[in-house]
């Protein structure tokens, strides 16, 4: 359904920090920088860009949007936290946690105050 997932920085090293952390933590690939000077991770078929706003305003985080990112195991969850929270990240919500569905899930905002999480997929 989604080509990608773009969202706004009003630091681009700072939230290279971020990511590369937490995405090293779920056993994906370094951002790269694109010509146009966004930051690209591209991981099991999604992509997510980080940009500077072009329209010159500050970046800002969308209140009620989050973003979810898929995980392969509970240890990738709990890796991708601790990355996340040692490199600038907020937890938020309950700690890490497995929901009645069976899948488990912790949330945290980034540097920029964007809202993530991070699952694995639901019992079946």
């Amino acid at each position: 359904m989604f080509t990608h997932i773009m969202i706004g920085s009003n630091d681009l090293e700072r939230a290279r920090g971020f990511y590369d952390a937490t995405f090293a933590a779920l056993g994906g690939k370094l951002g790269e920088m694109d010509p146009r000077g966004r930051l690209i991770y591209v991981h099991e078929g999604s992509r997510l860009m980080i940009t500077k706003p072009i329209d010159g305003n500050p970046a800002t985080a969308a209140n009620g949007g989050t973003i979810g990112i898929a995980a392969t195991s509970r240890e990738h969850v709990l890796a991708w936290h601790g990355a996340g929270t040692a490199h600038g990240g907020t937890a938020i919500e309950s700690p890490p946690a497995e929901r009645p569905n069976g899948s488990f899930v912790a949330y945290l905002r980034d540097p920029d105050g964007n809202k993530l999480t991070a699952r694995t997929w639901p019992a079946e």
